[in-house]
């Protein structure tokens, strides 16, 4: 499959981390999301119900993203992915990019992250 949804930058304070202060004050983190799907159909009608909605992907990782709590960013990765998959069925795989835009490191760092990517058969086998 070549056909593919994204969206990058998704960014959000949340509350994910090995440490008291990350999980209890939390860190700014950066998603972005990369869906391999058939984009065919809504070439061909022009309409928003032949494909995957972008609008609904990003809410629900914003909702998932400040909801819950996650020692790891790994963690955090796979649970939206598992989530993604269960909710828009057309998607096949799912790569999927989080950073940590505030580590707790010395020194100065931009960013550590995470770059997962599955299929919908290795998380939903039949």
């Amino acid at each position: 499959m070549t056909d593919r949804i994204f969206i990058e930058g998704i960014k959000f304070h949340g509350f994910h981390g090995l440490t008291r202060l990350e999980r209890k004050v939390g860190v700014r983190l950066a998603v972005d999301v990369y869906l391999e799907t058939s984009l065919a159909a809504s070439g061909a009608s022009d309409d928003v119900k032949d494909t995957v909605d972008y609008r609904k992907i990003h809410k629900r990782i914003l909702t998932l993203g400040r909801e819950t709590s996650h020692k790891l960013l790994e963690s955090f990765a796979t649970m939206v992915i598992e989530d993604l998959f269960r909710r828009f069925r057309g998607t096949e795989r799912i790569t999927m990019k989080v950073r940590k835009e505030t580590p707790v490191l010395d020194g100065i760092v931009d960013s550590v992250g995470v770059e997962i990517s599955r299929s919908r058969e290795e998380v939903l086998p039949k």
